[in-house]
């Protein structure tokens, strides 16, 4: 079905975030060694708006680019990519005058069959691609066999595809995640929370669990969590509908259960696939067709008739010395 001009305007106005220099440094540290000798792609990008642009420009050499490539999206109208392979102007720093800009014949959606073709001549794709398209984003990644860092809701775990590539080791979740603060445009309406306008009149959003996604191997993934408390079936309740036991916070974690436990979403944050065994998620609200773990009777986390919030279903493989 088509999205109607108005459903596209909605989406975009509600894409439409700015990724902070400090939120993009603090997280690309993590993987200096990545970007040695390769192409560096950021679509979904505005290079005139985008930190991501001025982050790979001013550390080009440092990380030792080969090319960074951007894109820029038009709602209406043909866009441009822009191109930096050196220091064209030789005043000893890569900045936008460093770019060379090509004109597109489409408007830079990163659907379309030009930024498609560009995707195929990259390495590594690094940017904050729209939230509502995020499912349908990291599936292209994924077709097209491309390394990523991106940033994504926490939520999108929920979603079948994401979920998959998470319980079969093939993407994980970044270093700095949590709440993260973006510029937003001034059409944005003020809101009574998580907003504000800064002495100079620009808007910012707050958003909370906000995460970064990668497909690169990273060493967070290799850190266990640390377990004290021993299991008791006081403590640790089973659910109504299902043979585990909920555990509302991540630091009671039982170190000695076997079984299979339903934790709190914020998990995925410190998962790590030789400690843990990634099973499936409990699913709240009866229209909810999120992921269900099979042999649950309505797949939701439900205890003494109450239903609690989403759980990630886990079991426990053992410590690396117990292995």
């Amino acid at each position: 079905m088509a999205i109607t001009n108005l459903k596209k305007a909605k989406i975009n106005k509600k894409d439409e975030f700015y990724t902070q220099l400090a939120d993009i440094e603090r997280e690309l540290g993590h993987y200096k060694n990545y970007f040695k000798d390769k192409i560096v792609f950021c679509n979904c990008d505005d290079p005139k708006e985008s930190n991501f642009f001025k982050y790979f420009a001013l550390n080009f050499k440092y990380l030792g680019i080969k090319k960074l490539v951007t894109t820029h999206f038009e709602k209406d109208k043909p866009s441009y990519k822009l191109e930096v392979i050196e220091d064209i102007n030789n005043d000893g720093v890569i900045n936008i005058e460093d770019a060379v800009k090509t004109k597109l014949k489409q408007n830079g959606d990163f659907r379309s069959p030009e930024a498609i073709k560009i995707l195929q001549e990259v390495d590594i794709v690094v940017t904050n691609p729209p939230f509502s398209l995020f499912r349908e984003y990291i599936a292209q990644l994924e077709e097209y066999n491309k390394k990523f860092i991106v940033i994504g809701s926490l939520n999108a775990i929920t979603y079948k595809e994401i979920f998959k590539l998470i319980k079969e080791n093939r993407l994980w979740i970044g270093y700095n995640n949590g709440d993260m603060e973006f510029k937003v445009p001034d059409y944005y309406e003020e809101r009574a929370t998580r907003f504000r306008q800064d002495e100079n009149g620009q808007k910012w959003r707050s958003l909370g669990n906000i995460c970064w996604f990668t497909n690169l191997d990273i060493a967070k993934r290799n850190d266990e969590l640390i377990l004290y408390k021993t299991y008791n079936e006081e403590e640790y309740p089973k659910y109504d509908n299902y043979n585990a036991i909920n555990i509302d916070k991540l630091k009671d974690i039982p170190k000695d259960y076997k079984g299979i436990m339903g934790v709190p979403i914020t998990f995925i944050n410190k998962y790590s696939p030789f400690q843990f065994k990634l099973l499936g998620i409990m699913n709240t609200g009866e229209k909810n067709k999120g992921i269900r773990y099979e042999g649950t009777p309505h797949g939701r986390p439900i205890i003494n008739g109450k239903e609690k919030y989403l759980r990630v279903l886990i079991q426990k493989r053992g410590t690396k010395n117990e292995n």
